[in-house]
């Protein structure tokens, strides 16, 4: 079955602001799915990203018309102006709703995996929130551990019945927490809020040794969440997280939250992350966005990702190890020697951290994206907690 066969083509006149694209809008460079669905395949010209909308809202709780966000979307994408820097880009359409929420979930888990397996990376334009479930399961044959990064202003579960609970916007997290096989590494919530967050939720997360990171000690400090995007292979945006006054277009949508310019600058961090392999932009609801302001931010959060993506640094701490400063300390009565690296290129860090119970020679190391100011906990002689969360998942 070829990916063609998942969609429904577009129409790109429906979304120029005036009589044609100028050349280095999007809209004259994006290889879109008009009559001729994209050569994914071609050696000279295979797109680096590409552009899916899914025409799916069943999941989306108290958010009906979210199946009509991607055209949306696109109306403001295709206006933009590309960075400086040649982009390889297809728009493949839209999948359209299944008979069944969960064909619409086996399509998106499908088309996502083959992307990722040609190294292409697929921006999602959703749809409920719900549609991470899908984004998630389809790394499931690359048997190899991911690292989930979720942007919302609370935690999409069901504490009460965390194991029989249907799946929707508000309950996908447990159905990917308990799905089976097992291949999540880590899981991470970024800008919640901590009045939405029941003290269970929390609990949980900690014994589970996942991440989170709420929206107050991010404020006026932005940098302080991006080791958390940078080291997730899958990120999930819940418009919800950006308040009301900068992203109306959300039924859902809070009087706190991200300002637009944070939003952009988030996934601008995951853009430039080279773990990053799919980003999906979810809950956006045109309904509630008659000026467009909505689905204007999203565009540009979207063309902040391609620039991130187009400004890597590929700079993961493998080899040369000249391209890294290395630092060591080491804690009173502790085992182990902490080694922290800072790259030369982009001056972000990594923790290294032994896998669990090796002590070989030839002992075995994961590294962690992490914060200057975990490197000067481990001066001052305290453990950092990433590291030791990140230690215990090492078993």
């Amino acid at each position: 079955m070829s990916l063609a066969d998942f969609f429904s083509p577009i129409s790109t006149r429906e979304f120029c602001s005036g009589t044609d694209f100028y050349n280095s809008q999007f809209g004259k460079i994006i290889q879109a799915y008009e009559h001729t669905f994209p050569d994914l395949d071609s050696p000279d010209n295979k797109p680096q990203l590409v552009i899916l909308g899914v025409e799916e809202e069943r999941g989306a709780v108290n958010n009906a018309g979210t199946k009509k966000s991607a055209n949306a979307v696109r109306k403001h994408l295709y206006n933009l102006y590309q960075g400086d820097y040649n982009v390889r880009i297809a728009d493949l359409g839209n999948i359209q709703a299944g008979a069944t929420i969960r064909d619409t979930y086996v399509a998106l888990k499908t088309v996502v995996e083959e992307l990722v397996k040609q190294d292409i990376l697929p921006i999602i334009i959703g749809g409920g929130q719900d549609l991470t479930y899908a984004q998630y399961t389809a790394y499931e044959a690359l048997e190899q551990r991911v690292e989930l990064a979720i942007i919302d202003a609370k935690f999409d579960l069901d504490q009460d019945n965390a194991e029989n609970t249907s799946l929707n916007s508000n309950t996908y997290l447990n159905h990917i927490i308990l799905h089976q096989p097992d291949y999540l590494f880590n899981l991470s919530n970024v800008a919640y809020q901590t009045y939405l967050v029941s003290k269970e939720s929390l609990n949980m997360y900690d014994k589970l040794f996942f991440s989170t990171m709420r929206m107050g000690m991010m404020t006026g400090k932005l940098d302080q969440a991006e080791p958390l995007i940078r080291a997730a292979d899958i990120l999930s945006f819940d418009i919800g997280a950006i308040r009301a006054s900068e992203a109306p277009g959300n039924a859902n949508a809070n009087p706190n939250g991200l300002y637009g310019d944070e939003a952009c600058q988030l996934t601008r961090y995951a853009g430039m992350s080279d773990k990053c392999s799919s980003i999906g932009f979810y809950e956006y609801n045109p309904t509630f966005d008659p000026m467009g302001h909505t689905g204007s931010l999203v565009a540009q959060m979207i063309w902040c990702f391609i620039d991130g993506f187009y400004n890597r640094k590929n700079d993961a701490p493998l080899i040369p190890k000249s391209a890294y400063i290395v630092y060591r300390t080491t804690l009173e009565n502790d085992d182990y020697e902490l080694v922290f690296v800072k790259s030369k290129k982009s001056d972000r860090w990594w923790m290294q951290v032994p896998y669990f119970g090796s002590k070989s020679v030839n002992e075995r190391y994961y590294w962690v994206p992490c914060r200057y100011e975990d490197y000067q906990q481990a001066v001052a002689g305290d453990m950092p907690d990433l590291w030791w969360k990140t230690h215990q998942k090492l078993q």
